[in-house]
């Protein structure tokens, strides 16, 4: 029996995932743009990233998949973006914070979806201890450069955004710093794109 299957075998025995407060919003967004097979790869997607971020909660508390759904409510509504990179974002931390793997992603979803979620993963890997002009400027262009896919970034920058929504649960020097970067990289990476 393959890994894949024992987890999901293990998941129904228990109790189900939390839900996300906001997922019936996100599919009344989707349902009005998309049409009934983007919405199951979309389902399909959720129900994914509920299963692996059943544990985890935010620092505030809250289940984890509410931040997913999130920024895929930001995608959706904003930007009516397709089922791709609606799903990336419904999946863009399970590689990264649970067990689930690229290959699980691109079995399930297809392999846009898998690579969206590289990227992003790629992304969100790059740490920086301060920010000046001059680094600010390199990140944007490295960011621009290591995306071979617009849409990375834009789902970055949502994800970023509902980030700088929940920042009262971290602490006050962390929240500075998240605020001063968001300010000097993604801010003006928005805007570039038209989407500030």
């Amino acid at each position: 029996m393959s890994t894949n299957t024992e987890r999901t075998k293990a998941a129904v025995r228990q109790k189900p995932a939390p839900g996300a407060d906001n997922w019936r919003v996100l599919q009344v967004t989707c349902a009005s743009y998309l049409d009934e097979a983007a919405m199951d790869k979309i389902n399909r997607a959720y129900q994914f990233a509920r299963e692996f971020h059943r544990n985890q909660k935010r620092r505030s508390g809250e289940p984890y998949i509410n931040h997913p759904v999130e920024v895929a409510i930001i995608l959706a509504s904003d930007l009516h973006m397709d089922e791709d990179p609606i799903c990336a974002a419904l999946l863009h931390d399970t590689v990264e914070d649970t067990d689930a793997t690229f290959k699980d992603l691109s079995d399930r979803f297809g392999e846009t979806v898998a690579e969206l979620v590289d990227g992003v993963t790629k992304l969100t890997s790059i740490e920086v201890s301060s920010i000046d002009e001059k680094q600010a400027l390199n990140l944007r262009k490295m960011f621009l450069a290591m995306s071979k896919d617009i849409r990375v970034i834009i789902i970055k920058l949502a994800d970023r955004l509902h980030n700088m929504r929940t920042l009262a649960a971290l602490p006050p020097k962390k929240r500075a710093f998240k605020a001063r970067e968001t300010m000097d990289v993604y801010a003006p990476l928005a805007d570039r794109l038209g989407i500030s």
